[in-house]
């Protein structure tokens, strides 16, 4: 605390006086101090707002991001799961056609087989009929058929 000197009348003015301009020299000061920390302040707290405003957008962003994520991830595992039933399906189809036309062809080369087995026994009952017309033939007698004619 300041002390005045004394002197007639009370204290001395002239140190009174500077102390009071000291004092208000120095509460100017900080009034205007104040007043920057306020400004500073008021611009502090709207650039907290301003950034909490955008940390809000980010998270929805964030937020609808990995919605549409999750919902591409599912999209994703039906649409495979699907094809992979159709391809199971094809192939199934595929295999069993293919099954279908070997035991075709399978059924087709047996009756081919017997019907060359067939053939061949009549071929040769043929040339076996054949040479026994030939063996008779041997066995005519041409002479009487000469003096006929």
């Amino acid at each position: 605390m300041k002390k005045f000197d004394t002197v007639f009348r009370g204290y001395d003015k002239k140190q009174v006086q500077d102390f009071l301009d000291n004092v208000i020299k120095n509460y100017e000061l900080l009034l205007t101090k104040s007043k920057k920390t306020e400004e500073e302040n008021k611009k502090l707290v709207e650039q907290i707002a301003y950034y909490q405003r955008i940390e809000d957008t980010m998270n929805r962003a964030i937020y609808t991001a990995e919605q549409a994520g999750d919902q591409i991830k599912s999209t994703a595992r039906h649409e495979a799961e699907a094809l992979i039933t159709e391809a199971r399906h094809n192939a199934s189809r595929i295999i069993n056609d293919a099954l279908l036309k070997a035991e075709r062809a399978q059924n087709h080369a047996d009756q081919l087989r017997r019907n060359t087995e067939v053939l061949k026994r009549r071929l040769r009952q043929i040339i076996e009929n054949q040479l026994e017309v030939i063996n008779e033939i041997d066995n005519v007698d041409f002479g009487e058929v000469d003096n006929k004619y």
